[in-house]
C-alpha cells in the first residue's frame, strides 16, 4: 500500500501527523539539503521517538516523496491557465520559483513521475490546457519536452549556486579568478569559437537565460502541435 493510501495511526502520545512530520523534514532540507533529513532528525525537531514515525512513513523515500508533494502545492497554478503556452510557461516558473526556495527539489526532480495529489494536480491543469488541441500522445511529448528543458535550467541554476556558497565566490569574482588561465587558452588561436562568444557574447542573468530558452522551446513544440482530426 503506497503512502498515499495508509491510513495513519492514532496520534498519542505526542501529538504528529504527516503533515507536521513533512513540514518539519521540509524545513530541515531548507536549512541542510536532502543530506540533512533523516527520520531520527525529523523525530527529534517534533520532540518525538524516532519510531513513531514509523506509522506514519515506511521509509525516507517516502517521506522525500510526501515533501515533494508538499512542495507542488506551490507549483499548482491558482486558478487554470487560459492556453497551452501560459500553462506550460506557468508550469516552468513556477518549478523555478519553487526550486530556488527549496533548493534540494532540484534533486528529486527528473525522476519518475511524482503521484500524489497535489503533483497530479499540476499534471491535470496542464494537461488539459493541451487536450483539445492534438493527440494525448503529441500533448504528453510536449509536456515531457518542456519539463526536460526546464529540470536541466534549474538544475544548472541550483548548481551555481550551490558552487557559490562552497566557494564563496560570485559568479563574476569565479570569472575575474579564471580570466588569466582563460585569456591564455583563448591567446592560442585553438577555440575560434569559444574566443568570439566569450569577447563577443552579451552576459545575461541566470532569469534572462531561463526565460529565452523557454521561449525557444515553447516555439518548438507550438511547430508541432496540430489539430486532432475530426
Amino acid at each position: 500500500m503506497s503512502v498515499w493510501d495508509r491510513p495513519e495511526p492514532p496520534t498519542r502520545p505526542v501529538p504528529l501527523d504527516r503533515e507536521r512530520i513533512v513540514a518539519a523534514a521540509i524545513a530541515l532540507a531548507d536549512e541542510g539539503g536532502l543530506d540533512g533529513v533523516s527520520l531520527r532528525k525529523v523525530a527529534a525537531r517534533l520532540n518525538a521517538g524516532p519510531m513513531r514515525l514509523y506509522g506514519y512513513i515506511s521509509t525516507k523515500q517516502e517521506l522525500f516523496d510526501l515533501m515533494v508533494d508538499e512542495v507542488y502545492a506551490e507549483i499548482l497554478p491558482q486558478e487554470q491557465p487560459g492556453d497551452w503556452r501560459e500553462a506550460l510557461r506557468i508550469l516552468a516558473h513556477r518549478t523555478r520559483h519553487a526550486a530556488l526556495r527549496h533548493e534540494w527539489l532540484a534533486d528529486l526532480l527528473g525522476g519518475r513521475p511524482a503521484l500524489g495529489p497535489n503533483a497530479l494536480a499540476v499534471g491535470e491543469a496542464t494537461l488539459a490546457a493541451l487536450d483539445s488541441l492534438t493527440d494525448i500522445d503529441t500533448a504528453m511529448r510536449a509536456m515531457e519536452t518542456v519539463s526536460a528543458y526546464f529540470t536541466g535550467a534549474i538544475r544548472r541554476e541550483i548548481a551555481n549556486l550551490r558552487a557559490e556558497r562552497v566557494t564563496g565566490l560570485s559568479k563574476h569574482d569565479w570569472q575575474r579568478a579564471s580570466g588569466p588561465h582563460l585569456t591564455r587558452m583563448l591567446a592560442t588561436g585553438r577555440f575560434p569559437a569559444l574566443t568570439k562568444a566569450v569577447y563577443d557574447g552579451t552576459d545575461v542573468d541566470a532569469e534572462a537565460s531561463f526565460e529565452t530558452g523557454l521561449d525557444w522551446v515553447l516555439d518548438a513544440v507550438a511547430a508541432r502541435l496540430t489539430r486532432p482530426p475530426a
